[in-house]
């Protein structure tokens, strides 16, 4: 006598896992995370924990504020792969990548490999570079490899985003950081447009030095980021911005030894956000907490469905890349704007850029978002 088959548990797809973990979802279909991301459940309750404990007990419970920040530079630690003296705290990623671009010794006819795709944050400090003699080399995004191994011959540094920030264009960055470490060349990334929604070593990349703001892919506030200076090279980046902070006696408020401190917390001139430190903290745990596997793979599963509609329905897409999760779009007879403002009218928030749609869904949409989107398209 045989015995009943036992059932098979479902297993929901991620975005139902977490669906609640995002009250936005009440409101809108999300898909400006290349944007502004809208908070998650545990960052804005982190962020409410702190402004109740400043108005109700004002500093008394500074040990705790500081400890949040600490829990920040761990957090971080562990998204990329770094150690904690590693990671500085900044205000944006513009911030980040300033303190790099300043803080290096730079000498007449030195070279610096960057990109003409860069969003501004990442082009105008090297640009600017070239105003004092330094050569900087534009390359392509979609240039070969062998054209990037072929400028960073003699290269001071590379730098380049993670993700593009119109054409979704993810990079190798182990190819390229295999490159970069050959030719002796260092070797920065601007990670916010991936960071968050891809996974992201900075060992496997050897990556020398990265900056990333919370508000996009991080689900975290606006006002706080991360920047990542390998051991090795902190003592060729010197602080561009100097306050009380940047040195080993910051504690003491009498000291006046300007012995910097000995890691990365260096690039902190002063007081940080501290709100936004709780809420930033509480969203990169939570994105660990869910895996950037299993994020990454919805996310790519949902901008490649878009993508595939979009061409279905006479759209051309934007160039892919490696893929990501950002799918930028247009179609001669509709204007990106007017677009953009009739889809947000019926709860579609996307974003218009340089005459593209430009969609940028996270795990937690749903594969019926995605099509109802299409549907809703002319």
């Amino acid at each position: 006598m045989g015995y009943p088959a036992r059932p098979v548990a479902e297993v929901q797809p991620l975005w139902k896992q977490y669906r609640d973990a995002f009250p936005v979802t009440e409101q809108l279909v999300y898909l400006n995370h290349a944007g502004v991301a809208p908070l998650s459940k545990p960052a804005a309750a982190a962020m409410q924990h702190f402004a109740e404990d400043a108005l109700r007990y004002g500093a008394l419970h500074y040990d705790e504020w500081m400890a949040a920040c600490e829990g920040l530079r761990d957090a971080a630690a562990r998204l990329i792969g770094a150690s904690r003296q590693e990671i500085a705290i900044v205000k944006n990623t513009s911030e980040g990548i300033a303190t790099v671009a300043m803080g290096l010794d730079w000498r007449p006819r030195d070279k610096v490999v960057a990109f003409r795709e860069e969003f501004a944050a990442n082009y105008f400090p090297w640009k600017l570079l070239e105003r004092r003699g330094i050569h900087v080399e534009w390359l392509s995004v979609e240039d070969p490899l062998d054209r990037v191994d072929t400028a960073c011959r003699g290269a001071k540094l590379l730098t380049i985003s993670f993700v593009q920030y119109l054409s979704g264009y993810r990079a190798d960055l182990e190819a390229i950081g295999r490159i970069c470490r050959s030719h002796d060349c260092l070797f920065f990334v601007d990670a916010i447009q991936g960071l968050g929604a891809l996974p992201l070593d900075v060992e496997r990349a050897q990556i020398d030095a990265l900056a990333a703001d919370g508000h996009k892919w991080l689900l975290g506030p606006e006002g706080c980021g991360i920047l990542y200076v390998r051991r090795r090279v902190q003592d060729r980046i010197q602080p561009a911005e100097i306050g009380w902070m940047n040195f080993v006696g910051y504690a003491d408020y009498g000291c006046r030894d300007t012995t910097l401190r000995p890691d990365a917390a260096r690039y902190e001139c002063g007081t940080l956000n501290t709100a936004g430190c709780f809420g930033l903290r509480a969203s990169i745990e939570f994105l660990l907490e869910v895996g950037l596997d299993r994020i990454s793979q919805a996310v790519l599963h949902l901008a490649e469905r878009l993508a595939r509609g979009l061409r279905q329905k006479g759209y051309e897409v934007l160039g892919r890349g490696l893929g990501s999760g950002i799918v930028s779009f247009r179609r001669p007879d509709a204007d990106s704007a007017t677009l953009v403002r009739a889809l947000r009218q019926k709860g579609f928030l996307l974003a218009a850029r340089q005459g593209w749609v430009r969609a940028s869904p996270h795990f937690y949409i749903s594969e019926q978002e995605i099509d109802a989107l299409l549907a809703e398209l002319p």
